[in-house]
């Protein structure tokens, strides 16, 4: 305690506050546009037309923000693997001793929760989720992830725009206005869409390894008119199936989307070392829904394998 009480702790402390509260009012960073549907950043086979709320693809397919941040997250993890085991070694080292650590640990997982039978089924489903997902949040913390883009003029408040390269490049201002930026790349998770398609591939995929596993005898689990009891716990399963999708769609989302509404209020407030420490909370994030994710699924593949007739007990 005596150590943080000493003159120069104080002083430290007294003046990261200063340079806080100085921030917040001398470096005014304007709030994002915080948009829950992906934005078209492009039109292909159409052109990109303004609307009442930002742009719109008329006439062509939309090549939407969080498009782009999903092959932002896909370029990366291969680029990771490529380099990282292009020029493997007996005695590993640097990038590819990442890279098996990484992948080891992860099948030590998958034969702890699914056995070591089951385990090379679904460790590559399980890892893959993990990795994609994982890097795909942490590109969130990326600085400039989300800052730059086109700017559009809208109908709601927004912000004064300002020149900041000639005349082509303009940056926004804390200043009552009607512009806004719709970023080039999102987050891909923050896209509703990707959590669910995530979760529906791995609940036909669960689906498929119950049927491979137990045949036929894998609908016992849905449905089942030996008893009335019996019955009922089918017509549960059978809900908590769509309940396993809906719980694996809006849990990554939420909590994703969330923070990244955090990290973009924080600097709004107080520009400088306040958001440091949610960034740090970020990486945790980011990092346990990736596991939550892969483990839920490793759980729920394990359990589709098993059969449920009274004798498999």
């Amino acid at each position: 305690m005596r150590q943080f009480l000493k003159p120069r702790t104080i002083v430290i402390v007294l003046a990261v506050l200063l340079i806080m509260g100085g921030s917040a009012v001398l470096l005014r960073v304007p709030m994002p546009a915080i948009v829950l549907p992906p934005e078209p950043v492009a039109c292909i086979g159409g052109h990109l037309a303004e609307g009442p709320h930002g742009l719109e693809c008329e006439g062509g397919f939309p090549l939407t923000n969080s498009m782009l941040g999903t092959l932002l997250a896909d370029i990366s993890l291969l680029a990771l693997v490529f380099f990282g085991l292009r020029n493997m070694q007996l005695v590993p080292t640097g990038l590819q001793n990442l890279v098996e650590a990484v992948i080891e640990a992860g099948y030590g997982v998958a034969e702890d929760v699914a056995g070591k039978e089951n385990a090379p089924k679904f460790f590559p489903l399980a890892m893959t989720i993990f990795l994609f997902v994982l890097i795909a949040n942490w590109w969130e913390l990326v600085p400039g992830m989300e800052a730059f883009g086109w700017l559009v003029e809208v109908q709601e408040k927004g912000w004064e725009k300002a020149p900041l390269l000639g005349d082509n490049i303009y940056m926004l201002v804390r200043e009552p206005g009607h512009y806004v930026v719709l970023p080039w790349f999102r987050t891909a998770t923050t896209d509703l869409n990707l959590p669910l398609a995530l979760a529906l591939i791995t609940m036909v995929y669960v689906q498929y390894a119950g049927f491979r596993a137990l045949g036929l005898g894998y609908l016992k689990k849905f449905i089942n008119f030996s008893s009335p009891m019996d019955f009922f716990v089918g017509v549960l399963e059978s809900i908590s199936e769509v309940a396993k999708i809906v719980s694996f769609t809006f849990r990554l989302f939420g909590n994703i989307f969330a923070g990244t509404v955090l990290l973009f209020v924080m600097p709004f407030l107080i520009p400088l070392f306040a958001p440091l420490p949610f960034f740090g909370l970020e990486v945790f994030v980011g990092f346990i829904q990736a596991f939550i994710f892969a483990m839920l699924a490793l759980s729920f593949l394990s359990t589709a394998v098993i059969a449920h007739d009274h004798e498999g007990h």
